[in-house]
């Protein structure tokens, strides 16, 4: 507490203030200890990096429907009923949209009027040629006369059946009038609405089918030799965090509309399916034998894709400390090798990190290696 203290002199009174803190200790206070549970360590492989032994090369694919509809008309109207849109689940002959199609209608109606014209004039010369048949039997008629008659006869005959194929055409037209889904799926595109003008070979909507993906990929010219069909591939989807096998199911032998690259198709199991959407990309490691991807790849430091850890824009490894702790190590990350990548800079070959760890790993975490 501050102190003033007054002080009289017989000629001069001068006052002093002396402002003094003073602070009180209790000799006997304890201090106060809080003892802290000492973390179990999280058990951890350690690893070296390795070189492509058996030699891989990586490529990028999408997901994609096996089978695909771009649903559009051979006429020309108004879309007068558009029944689905995106995402809408269809089955086979279902209704997708309507065309104006009156004047089609109107079309049909004289053709079947031309058709019963046809054949009433077809059975009057019917008529005709049964008579003058019976007349030429018994000497009646001249032959000359029976020709006429026959001929008018097979004339009458083939406009029947001019007649009855015009109407065929005008049926196949109208049914392009009304179009349905030719198989169960999901739309998954819609380029016009109801009102809209249909152009011939226009596509309305996208039907894709339901469960039946597969991947689709591009293989260069220096590796399509080492790719085989029926052989399994790693298929990575970086999007679901998946990883599954595959099989190459079709190679298309041609390049001549793809720049050089050999288009592939991918199998995906029935249980890696479910989740999976048209358009996600995948990563797939085909194994290679290519000298030039050995010799790329044999000095190369690899370390597992699964090791690395991704915070914002930066890539990591977990290495060890001397005092046993996780330390997160940034690293420059390179090319992908199937289920390995490379790492450019901030880890050495000859350097060990944790590929495996069972917890949940962070800076300064106890650890202890794993025999």
């Amino acid at each position: 507490m501050p102190i003033t203290i007054y002080m009289r002199n017989p000629k001069n009174v001068v006052f002093f203030s002396v402002i003094v803190f003073l602070t009180a200790c209790t000799s006997g206070e304890k201090k106060s200890e809080t003892s802290q549970k000492a973390v179990p360590p999280i058990a951890v492989t350690m690893a070296l990096p390795s070189g492509n032994e058996a030699g891989s090369s990586n490529i990028s694919g999408q997901v994609e429907s096996s089978q695909t509809a771009n649903i559009s008309t051979r006429v020309m109207g108004y879309i007068t009923k558009l029944t689905v849109k995106v995402g809408d689940h269809v089955n086979a002959g279902q209704l997708i949209a309507s065309i104006s199609n009156n004047d089609m209608i109107a079309k049909r109606s004289q053709v079947d009027a031309s058709i019963t014209e046809a054949e009433a004039a077809l059975k009057n010369a019917q008529k005709d040629y049964d008579r003058f048949t019976t007349l030429y039997k018994q000497q009646s008629a001249t032959a000359k006369e029976l020709d006429n008659v026959t001929l008018q006869y097979n004339a009458m005959k083939a406009k029947v059946e001019s007649a009855k194929q015009m109407r065929n055409e005008v049926n196949a037209m109208l049914a392009y009038t009304s179009l349905t889904a030719p198989f169960a799926g999901t739309v998954t595109q819609k380029f016009a609405d109801a009102g809209n003008m249909a152009n011939p070979g226009m596509p309305i909507v996208t039907i894709e089918q339901s469960g039946t993906y597969q991947i689709s990929a591009s293989v260069p010219e220096t590796e399509i030799s080492q790719v085989k069909t029926g052989e399994s591939v790693n298929v990575t989807i970086r999007s679901v965090e998946r990883t599954f096998t595959g099989k190459i199911t079709q190679i298309n032998p041609s390049s001549q509309f793809t720049g050089g690259q050999y288009l592939i198709k991918i199998s995906i199991p029935d249980n890696e399916k479910k989740g999976l959407y048209a358009g996600m990309y995948a990563n797939i490691g085909i194994h290679t034998t290519s000298k030039s991807t050995l010799h790329s790849a044999g000095n190369a430091v690899l370390v597992p894709v699964s090791a690395i850890v991704n915070k914002e824009q930066l890539t990591g490894l977990y290495t060890i400390s001397s005092n046993n702790t996780a330390l997160l190590r940034w690293v420059r990350l390179g090319k992908v090798y199937g289920d390995k990548i490379e790492v450019i800079s901030g880890l050495d070959k000859n350097e060990s990190f944790i590929v495996y760890a069972e917890g949940k790993l962070y800076n300064s975490a106890p650890v202890s290696i794993k025999k």
